[in-house]
């Protein structure tokens, strides 16, 4: 995944001399070899703009994301898991269509795989995960979001202003956090866009369908009720220049 898009950053910076980008690559605590190979290619391209933000402890997907959301420095910005399930090129796909909708520098674009749903990778899925798959997006509906078809696609780009918004707004970090950040951007009526892109299943999937979807469910639950019962509040959008 690296690689790719390095390859694809590079190749854009070549042809746009305006074009700047940099990779901030999110650790949580994990046991493998991800920071060292991160720096690794990090010495090996020469490229500063590289950075690697390491934790200790683990703290979930949704935690990670929300730290490194504080030391992105962009314009814009890319949220995108490492797995490559996802080609890195359709950023373009989502940079015109966010641009199509961002208002005084607000918007989201949403990767998403609904396109997919009768392809290959996902009729070949077992009954059990596509059942659970489609029950947790009627939740999804039932609880509040709608008018997104794929909610947990891991591409999705953000202008800064939406980012700064959203992310001083959250308060859950395991993986059902994506539900958190389109709610508190739909109340805060923030334009989102959902785009197809092109996605691969990967093997070696660390969820348990089971025991996380029936977590998904209770989180799902507890954020709406959260959110309803005055618990948490969303913070209104700054009227001064985020």
């Amino acid at each position: 995944m690296m690689k790719e898009t390095l390859h694809f950053l590079n190749a854009r910076a070549q042809k746009d001399l305006s074009f700047t980008f940099e990779i901030l690559i999110v650790d949580d605590g994990s046991q493998d070899q991800t920071v060292k190979a991160a720096l690794e290619i990090a010495q090996q391209e020469q490229n500063k703009d590289i950075r690697v933000l390491s934790f200790e402890k683990n703290r979930g997907k949704g935690g990670a994301v929300i730290q490194g959301m504080q030391y992105t420095r962009g314009e814009y910005i890319l949220m995108v898991d490492a797995d490559g399930a996802t080609r890195f090129s359709d950023l373009e796909k989502l940079e015109a269509k966010l641009k199509e909708v961002e208002r005084n520098g607000l918007g989201i674009a949403v990767g998403s795989r609904a396109h997919l749903v009768q392809t290959d990778a996902v009729v070949k899925r077992s009954f059990i995960r596509n059942f659970l798959m489609h029950s947790f997006h009627k939740v999804v509906y039932v609880l509040g979001i709608r008018g997104i078809d794929d909610t947990q696609c891991g591409f999705k780009l953000f202008t800064r202003k939406a980012a700064n918004a959203i992310f001083r707004n959250m308060h859950v970090e395991g993986w059902i956090f994506d539900i958190e950040v389109l709610m508190i951007a739909q109340y805060l009526r923030i334009p989102i866009v959902e785009v197809p892109v092109a996605w691969q299943e990967i093997d070696g999937s660390k969820v348990s369908l089971m025991r996380d979807s029936i977590q998904m469910a209770v989180d799902l639950l507890i954020i709406r009720m959260s959110y309803i019962l005055g618990v948490w509040a969303v913070k209104p959008l700054s009227p001064t220049k985020d």
